[in-house]
């Protein structure tokens, strides 16, 4: 184990990697106390006590390069007021991980639901976003997240993640891999400039005081696509929680209506056939990993459900 300049051990903390500690004392300048919750998905993510009394989350993710403009542009964000934690530390590499801490900010409610009035509100935040993120300039965060890299460069229709890719293919039904191959094609066909966007708006990663939000979460997940894209995948995506669902189309109607009032114009045809396209390829990203993992397919049975007519829209022909 590490010691500090000083001697001492750095305190372990259970279920907390053994850098930790002295990571914290040395970039924080407190170590922690408690560990306040841990959770592991593509980035690992820390609560802590330290010994100042401060709770602070620390986030640890494979560094391939998206992690610095990702927390450069929420700091932006918090700075201008946006309710988003705000970082305390840039990023740092942390043998091959990329690490940075910032606020806790607990508390807040779900807002549950799928209904259009609810997709409406979603769209409110969305829009608040999209205009402060268009203020900013930060590098391209790229590769986008996988869920939204249809515009990838790997051999066959999905971006390479071995872990997927190593796991018997044929359960994944031929509607889904049919829908992401039309939405994909919709997409790629596209000629629209790119913006800065939030690829994972979901209803878990955004947390409400009464009518009013009280927190957006998860920014690593910013994106580089096109902003019909970018709202058409938040559209579909608002209303999952975990495991994620795909929102009705009348509801995701509602949120791209309401979207684009909020923003003050409307989209073009090929924006609007974009957004409808750009809402099938995450929800097939994640029914793909359902039926990989033997999961409950809750994005499969909507896709099933929706594909044809979610296609229609986006003018995805096959």
């Amino acid at each position: 184990m590490t010691r500090h300049s000083d001697g001492r051990r750095p305190a372990p903390l259970p279920r907390a990697p053994e850098w930790l500690p002295r990571w914290c004392d040395d970039n924080l300048g407190a170590e922690p106390t408690r560990l306040l919750f841990a959770t592991h998905s593509i980035s690992a993510v820390y609560g802590l006590r330290l010994t100042d009394r401060r709770e602070v989350v620390v986030k640890a993710r494979p560094d391939d390069g998206r992690a610095a403009p990702c927390v450069t542009a929420q700091a932006a964000l918090a700075a201008r007021g946006f309710p988003c934690a705000r970082p305390l530390t840039p990023v740092l590499r942390e043998g091959h991980l990329a690490v940075h801490a910032e606020e806790y900010r607990p508390g807040g409610d779900l807002l549950r639901g799928d209904s259009p009035a609810i997709a409406r509100r979603y769209a409110t935040v969305f829009a608040r976003l999209a205009g402060e993120l268009a203020e900013l300039k930060v590098p391209a965060p790229l590769p986008n997240p996988r869920w939204s890299r249809w515009d990838h460069r790997d051999p066959g229709l999905w971006p390479a993640i071995p872990e997927l890719d190593a796991r018997d293919q044929r359960a994944v039904p031929d509607f889904v891999v049919e829908a992401a191959a039309r939405a994909r094609a919709r997409l790629l066909a596209a000629d629209l400039p790119c913006v800065l966007g939030h690829a994972d708006f979901e209803a878990q990663n955004l947390r409400w005081h009464g009518g009013d939000i009280g927190v957006v979460h998860d920014w690593d997940s910013l994106a580089w696509q096109p902003e019909a894209a970018l709202a058409g995948a938040a559209s579909g995506s608002f209303a999952g929680e975990s495991p994620s669902t795909l929102a009705p189309i009348e509801s995701s109607a509602a949120f791209l209506t309401e979207y684009q009032k909020l923003r003050g114009r409307r989209f073009s045809v090929e924006e609007c056939e974009v957004a409808w396209a750009a809402g099938v390829w995450p929800a097939a990203h994640n029914a793909r990993w359902e039926y990989l993992h033997g999961d409950e397919p809750l994005c499969g049975k909507g896709l099933r459900a929706q594909a044809a007519e979610r296609l229609r829209r986006a003018g995805a022909g096959r």
